[in-house]
């Protein structure tokens, strides 16, 4: 069973998820949180699987929130969803940076939602290949962003190698096509370098890929 902690200051929201996910006998909505601080307060006593967070609310946004959540040691299995109103929200490259699993749009399909959420617990990443090129792309071209990553000596020639594929929004198919390699010894380099890293999840390399200078 799918643990799930509902984070939105719309109860019609909340509803409206709560009834969504009842609908999945894997998922279990185990609590709801109107603002950010309530969020970060219910995650750490009752460590869903999964947080389901608005950017914006009240007390304290889901940005603040989302840090404080993966920011915990104790949380560090729980993956976050943010959800926006709009397609590419201004703060979510900052929500992909600081540990978030990916994004949702609050109007996205019902399958979708319950498929994102699948995902992020088997350690995926919402973004495709697509998504992540023009998400990331934007994200490394704003002022500033090139901030290389204080443990990207750790990895080896062929994890930095793989860091910066990901970062260009290639799958591990992609990836063992291109390498000549099996998607299980990319998936397993994926595995280390994210370790190494220190990253919760695919989107987070992503993101580091770009900040570290790999992608050009």
């Amino acid at each position: 069973m799918i643990r799930v902690l509902i984070a939105d200051d719309q109860s019609l929201i909340r509803i409206g998820l709560q009834v969504l996910l009842a609908s999945d006998d894997t998922l279990e909505v185990v609590g709801e949180a109107a603002d950010g601080e309530q969020a970060v307060r219910m995650a750490a006593v009752l460590r869903p699987d999964v947080v389901l967070m608005d950017i914006r609310m009240p007390r304290k946004d889901g940005l603040a929130a989302l840090r404080d959540i993966t920011a915990n040691p104790a949380l560090r299995a729980t993956r976050v969803i943010m959800l926006t109103t709009f397609e590419i929200d201004e703060y979510i490259f900052e929500a992909l940076r600081d540990g978030a699993s990916g994004f949702l749009i609050k109007d996205s399909e019902p399958a979708e939602l319950l498929r994102a959420i699948s995902v992020v617990v088997s350690g995926g990443s919402l973004l495709s290949p697509s998504v992540t090129r023009r998400l990331i792309t934007e994200f490394a071209s704003r002022p500033g962003a090139a901030k290389p990553h204080p443990r990207l000596s750790e990895l080896t020639d062929r994890e930095r190698q793989i860091v910066a594929l990901v970062g260009g929004g290639l799958s591990n198919d992609e990836i063992a096509a291109r390498l000549v390699v099996s998607p299980a010894t990319v998936r397993t380099h994926v595995s280390r370098a994210m370790s190494k890293l220190d990253a919760r999840d695919r989107a987070q390399v992503a993101v580091i890929a770009h900040q570290s200078g790999l992608v050009r």
